[in-house]
């Protein structure tokens, strides 16, 4: 029997399709001119035209033929994917000249493409055994055939009506012991002895998740089960080991690694069904609402593809020495950390919250009443007929460079429009006063919309704000957060934020950073003793890099009053160096810092006599430049692979920015590691001496911790001893530096110094 399959892209071009494929296809193009950017009006093909009815496959490459017929948004998520039975998209194959990186899985969803045409590949819901529980009897006896039968490990998963415990409830537990096998247990069956069962599968088996602090706090907050530490594995950090540019999710990763594929689009298209007949936000829509017909089969695939996916990437991480110290000694241990964080919260004042929502308001609207008051503005509502909006980029563009007639920075977006980000409206500020005033109403409006009207309706009946921190989001290895809460983007310049995080009465705000962390680990790693001699002599660390870099004729302490732009020339070259800043950022840097000209080419004379006094240094910087560029690729000092392809591109730009981003994670990764490892000893010290701390936040190179006050001084010197530990990255007799600030809120007193909190009123001093 003959397969009719159409390929469908967005116009004519030099991509070569039998070169992918050896069956027989029917070419059409969205538009029969050649054309850059596609827009509905240039869409030429017509229904008459091209029918995909009349076909068994429609191939759909790129994102444009994705949106036109499978409604798809993100061709990477779905590439090599069956879509309701007959759509399956590619990447274009002209991208990867740009994009090399994406090679791997451009052949892959080729090989999909094959196998589905060919009748390898079926639909998803035909590949196992999967149904759904709601009967008490039989969630115990499938309980017990798991226990019976299961051999070494057992995939779990939740559904849930909440993203954090305290929000919502357990609707079902899916559980999967072998492959092409799944039972979706709705809470309501587990009585007393079924979860007494379910504890013991716990206590005998590896328990597997996808995502595992989110399932395992669901579970133990509200089933009141306890997951054995050393038994439990991670799907999610398994994938971000072997490819941490990629997405994690469970979807993308089924489409990319099983024969399962998009195997809940029935799914979403019963939510957006609802969503749009019952008038519901998607953001709003719970699974609740979903019939446990329509979700028990689908949430019990959600660990049978969990379960292949540990089969599938757990040998390769073992069988790689480096692989499997950062799942088992790092990354594991660190999710288990984030998780109890998460747990623990973040201790707020209501008080000082709604105070500082009250100021902010107040602040915001005196800093509007200041804008309108320059004659520009009222000049461009006079012509304009509306109120003008300083968020609003268009109208900013107007006011600045046509009203005001500033001379743009000549920083663009990305989609190369004319900036007017905080860095632009800082510069342009020197030239006008205006500029500097609409910064101001950004910057308040950002602090009060990002952190006061997002945490105040979010505190838990315990005063505290609990949040995501995540261990996989990001490339460097370093953390980041997310949810209620963005842990990782306080202000630093204003304590208003920092001073509402407040220790219970009786106990104390402890922050530990690191000093100077990542030129530390560039002199462990690059070897150049003059610049460990710099952290051996101790002292001002900058004062002493521009007295060796530029012999000056003072002692170190007197640097920083002496010669402020040479100190700061120094502070720009150790920072600028390891992101790749040549003379003019580093000229950029100096000026902005002390308010003097500095020029470039003193900048680049200070940047050659820094390199001769830590010529090693350079040897080494240099050294990974040409590995990366050979190999594609480099290691953390803790076994990360980062994973640099695009150093292959045509694109010298791409090139040199990927070979920049590779030196900058080793620095970066083993700064957050170390922490990370710090965090996690001292986490578990405290377990063992049953002392009265918790840590509660990492941020950037910072443990935050809140700590009984009576421990404080026990809790100082197990967290400093537990982050200098030699994990034989140190400089041989100088473990990294670190400062410690214990306080009764997390700005340390510049809160109470900044501002005057009365009769619930917030005022600046």
């Amino acid at each position: 029997m003959t397969t009719n399959v159409a390929i469908v892209d967005k116009c004519p071009s030099r991509n070569n399709y039998s070169k992918y494929f050896d069956f027989e296809f029917e070419l059409f193009h969205l538009s029969n001119e050649p054309i850059t950017k596609l827009l509905k009006k240039n869409v030429t093909l017509t229904k008459d035209e091209f029918d995909p009815d009349f076909y068994d496959f429609v191939i759909l490459v790129g994102s444009e033929a994705a949106k036109e017929y499978a409604k798809v948004t993100s061709v990477t998520n779905y590439a090599g994917q069956l879509i309701r039975d007959k759509f399956i998209c590619i990447s274009n194959p002209s991208m990867l000249t740009f994009k090399p990186e994406g090679k791997p899985d451009f052949e892959r969803s080729i090989e999909r493409v094959k196998a589905y045409v060919s009748g390898v590949l079926k639909s998803p819901l035909t590949l196992g055994d999967f149904k759904g529980i709601v009967d008490t009897v039989e969630a115990k006896e499938f309980l017990l055939e798991v226990l019976e039968l299961a051999v070494d490990k057992v995939g779990m998963d939740t559904e849930t009506t909440a993203l954090y415990p305290r929000d919502g409830y357990v609707l079902g537990v899916s559980i999967t012991y072998k492959k092409g096998h799944g039972r979706y247990i709705s809470t309501d069956a587990l009585d007393e002895e079924c979860l007494e069962l379910l504890q013991k599968i716990i206590d005998k088996f590896d328990i597997i998740f996808h995502n595992m602090k989110f399932d395992i706090k669901m579970m133990e907050y509200h089933l009141g089960v306890v997951f054995r530490r050393d038994h439990v594995h991670d799907t999610m950090v398994l994938h971000y080991i072997l490819d941490e540019n990629a997405s994690h999710s469970l979807k993308h990763l089924a489409i990319k690694y099983t024969s399962y594929g998009d195997y809940d689009s029935q799914l979403q298209e019963f939510k957006k069904e609802y969503c749009r007949e019952n008038g519901v936000l998607e953001d709003d829509f719970t699974y609740d609402l979903i019939p446990f017909d329509i979700i028990c089969v689908y949430a019990a695939i959600d660990t049978a593809v969990t379960f292949e996916l540990f089969e599938k990437f757990l040998p390769i991480v073992t069988n790689n020495t480096k692989f499997s110290s950062v799942y088992y000694s790092l990354l594991i241990p660190g999710t288990l950390l984030l998780m109890d964080m998460e747990e623990a919260g973040i201790p707020m004042s209501e008080e000082r919250l709604k105070a500082s929502d009250q100021y902010l308001e107040d602040s915001i609207r005196l800093a509007k009443e200041k804008i309108y008051e320059f004659k520009e503005i009222r000049a461009f509502e006079k012509d304009q007929g509306a109120i003008f909006n300083p968020n609003s980029v268009q109208q900013l563009r107007k006011v600045l460079f046509d009203y005001l007639g500033l001379t743009p920075t000549g920083k663009l977006t990305a989609t190369g429009a004319i900036s007017t980000d905080a860095e632009v409206l800082e510069e342009l500020s020197e030239s006008h006063p205006l500029p500097a005033a609409i910064l101001r109403v950004r910057q308040l409006g950002k602090i009060r919309n990002t952190y006061i009207s997002k945490i105040l309706p979010e505190l838990d009946k315990d005063g505290r704000i609990r949040t995501n921190f995540n261990l996989i989001f990001t490339t460097s290895g370093r953390l980041s957060s997310s949810g209620k809460f963005n842990a990782q983007q306080i202000p630093r310049d204003d304590p208003i934020i920092k001073g509402c995080i407040v220790a219970p009465e009786g106990y104390s705000i402890v922050s530990q950073d690191l000093q100077t962390g990542e030129m530390y680990y560039a002199a462990v790693l690059s070897g150049d003793k003059n610049l460990q001699k710099v952290f051996l002599d101790k002292g001002d660390f900058h004062s002493s890099i521009a007295k060796m870099v530029f012999a000056l004729d003072c002692v170190v302490e007197a640097v920083k009053e002496l010669y402020p732009a040479m100190r700061q020339s120094a502070k720009a070259i150790s920072f600028g160096i390891l992101y790749g800043s040549g003379p003019d950022k580093v000229a950029s840097t100096v000026s902005k810092a002390t308010g003097e000209y500095y020029d470039v080419d003193t900048a680049r004379e200070d940047i050659s006599a820094y390199f001769t006094k830590f010529n090693k240094l350079k040897k080494w910087l240099k050294s990974r430049e040409e590995f990366i560029r050979a190999n594609g690729f480099t290691y953390s000092f803790f076994g990360r692979k980062r994973r640099l392809v695009n150093v292959f591109s045509s694109d010298k730009g791409i090139a040199a920015h990927e070979i920049r981003s590779g030196i900058n994670s080793e620095v970066q990764s083993i700064c957050s590691d170390v922490n990370l490892l710090g965090a996690i000893d001292t986490a578990n010290e405290l377990k063992r001496k049953n002392l009265d701390a918790r840590i509660i936040m990492l941020v950037h190179d910072s443990i935050v911790g809140v700590v009984k006050d009576e421990i404080v001084p026990e809790y100082c010197e197990i967290l400093k001893r537990n982050t200098q530990k030699d994990r034989g990255c140190s400089i041989p007799g100088c473990p990294i530096g670190v400062d410690q600030e214990v306080g009764k809120d997390y700005s340390f007193g510049k809160w109470n110094k900044t501002y005057k909190l009365e009769a619930g009123s917030l005022s600046r001093i």
